[in-house]
């Protein structure tokens, strides 16, 4: 007869788990709690005193650490150790079900003291857990893993030894993190660790050369709706290390667009992002009942796609799209056909909340070269979709760690009543920005990304890059639309300029001279939003009130917008 040691802090599902190996022969061993509640079930168990001699001691603080438990568990199916156990009365112990004393549920307590966080430290269950572990025991941590070793009981045990190391693993990494968040508590932070479960091995890193790599998802990680492991892919080939980073960019520019525009004017309206390397280079939004669209639900999301399309037309050829609205036939010979004079449009990546069958058909490409992923959660990304888990980055020889990117300004529309769309694109401009690499200036007009000047060195050369990438897409635009060069285009003064008359721009930090509002004045912008902090704030100021340029400023140590510095 084989033998199984149950102790469960989590009494839910315990007994039916127990009364499904009492009926395939096996032996229950029990203490405490655990025993009583199998006894009140009506399955019969052997109590640990019965086995140990010795009553629970020291206000139940030592039950089952003792030799005769332990020595069941670590023994060796060898003569000598066969007649040690027989020697001194240890049963062979075959199984072990365990769940711990709820820690962290106890150190994210508010209320929590020290004594009460001692007193939710397990010592026996981890014992139990190693021992099990060590001595190649099923070894049962997880309460999602009681019906699939039932399963595999009866199924014969297939592939016992894979089986085994697999809840092996799963029940070392348990005790590791567990000792983990023991020794953050009390360490006051001192100590920190953070662990992973390898989901998907990639072809190769960031480049074909860094081989092998791999995505990890962090314990916890699923309960994110929007997590990378969250999003279903329905077409394509595997993601790729870049593949998985831009779509991780994606879901930050998706999200603080969505709360910018909740926070401001309480609904998410229709989005479309473009991106090239994690930063946007062209965005649309687009919604019944806010400022910029007064049709109909239908035609939001078309517009939304078009004008992301002329963000930048050379760009997004070979980028990746999101957008927050289903896509279908309409949708996807839009954002292959459209402004394309021959073939179609190569995306890589195209996310969505979900796609209909033609749209999957017109998307897919030869050899899955464009990934199709769907996750419905990106319906309502806003305010509550940021990602608020803290953030780690490595160091040579250690890692960083802050908060995570959850600032979202409340821009008073009180201030421009008679200006809704310059709240509109503020807040577009602010949240493309402040999710692309800093250095930033982002200008926006008309819901629609005009230009974004991502990682530079100073303020001038990123405000001019953003007006040379919106003069760059109004040339490639007019080029596409079949404007003959050297006319004047309806929407600026020549073929090479875009028309900023009237556009925002948005800083992620704040200009340490008025040399860059200078450029972006001279182009026609109207509102400028930055932070203050600069020693020459007062200069900024007095500029903009000349120009006739509104100028909204957030304390730097509030709002600056630095991403992925």
């Amino acid at each position: 007869m084989r033998t199984a040691l149950l102790s469960v802090y989590d009494k839910t599902g315990i007994a039916d788990f127990a009364r499904e190996l009492v009926n395939l022969g096996w032996k229950i061993i029990s203490s405490g709690g655990t025993a009583q509640h199998l006894k009140e079930a009506g399955i019969p168990i052997t109590d640990v005193s019965e086995i140990t001699g010795l009553p629970p001691i020291l206000s139940h603080r030592v039950v089952t650490l003792h030799p005769k438990i332990h020595g069941g568990l670590l023994a060796t199916d060898t003569p000598e150790h066969r007649a040690e156990l027989e020697k001194y009365s240890i049963p062979w112990i075959d199984l072990v079900c365990d769940d711990l004393y709820p820690l962290e549920r106890e150190i994210e307590n508010p209320e929590n003291t020290r004594e009460s966080v001692i007193e939710k430290t397990d010592v026996g269950g981890p014992a139990f857990l190693r021992s099990s572990a060590k001595g190649g025991r099923i070894t049962i941590c997880d309460v999602a893993d009681r019906q699939k070793v039932i399963d595999w009981l009866k199924a014969g045990e297939p592939e016992r030894e894979k089986f085994i190391g697999s809840l092996r693993a799963k029940a070392e990494e348990t005790v590791a993190r567990y000792a983990s968040l023991s020794a953050e508590y009390h360490s006051g932070g001192g100590y920190k660790n953070f662990f992973g479960k390898r989901t998907q091995e990639l072809a190769y890193g960031e480049n074909a050369s860094q081989k092998p790599a791999f995505l990890y998802r962090l314990h916890g990680g699923s309960d994110d709706p929007l997590a990378i492991i969250n999003w279903k892919q329905i077409e394509g080939s595997p993601l790729s290390y870049n593949n998985i980073c831009d779509l991780d960019r994606m879901v930050q520019t998706m999200t603080h667009i969505g709360a910018g525009f909740e926070k401001n004017f309480d609904k998410v309206p229709k989005i479309a992002i473009g991106a090239k390397h994690g930063n946007a280079c062209g965005a649309g939004i687009a919604e019944v009942g806010l400022p910029l669209n007064g049709g109909s639900p239908t035609s939001a999301t078309i517009e939304a796609v078009d004008k992301m399309l002329q963000g930048d037309l050379r760009a997004i050829f070979g980028g990746s799209v999101m957008v927050n609205f289903a896509v279908d036939e309409r949708i996807a010979e839009a954002l292959i056909h459209k402004y394309v004079k021959d073939g179609r449009r190569l995306l890589d990546i195209i996310a969505a909340p979900s796609f209909t069958p033609e749209a999957v058909e017109i998307l897919a490409r030869k050899k899955g070269k464009c990934r199709l992923l769907q996750n419905l959660a990106i319906l309502k990304a806003g305010v509550s979709s940021l990602d608020a888990r803290r953030r780690f980055r490595y160091v040579r020889g250690g890692f960083l760690e802050q908060p995570n990117y959850t600032f979202v300004p409340e821009l008073s529309k009180a201030a421009f009543d008679k200006l809704p769309k310059t709240v509109f694109d503020m807040v577009l401009a602010w949240a493309i920005g402040s999710t692309s690499n800093s250095n930033t200036i982002t200008i926006a007009k008309d819901g629609r990304l005009l230009g974004n000047g991502v990682g530079q060195q100073d303020r001038v050369g990123a405000a001019k890059l953003a007006i040379w990438r919106a003069d760059e897409a109004a040339s490639l635009a007019n080029l596409v639309l079949g404007v003959p060069s050297g006319t004047p285009s309806t929407k600026s003064k020549h073929i090479s300029e875009a028309n900023l008359e009237g556009a925002v721009a948005y800083s992620d930090s704040f200009f340490p001279f008025p040399d860059a509002v200078e450029v972006l004045i001279q182009r026609g912008i109207k509102t400028i939003f930055s932070t203050s902090g600069s020693v020459n704030d007062e200069k900024i100021i007095e500029l903009c009130k000349k120009k006739g340029v509104n100028l909204v400023m957030f304390p730097d140590r509030e709002a600056r917008g630095f991403y992925q510095h």
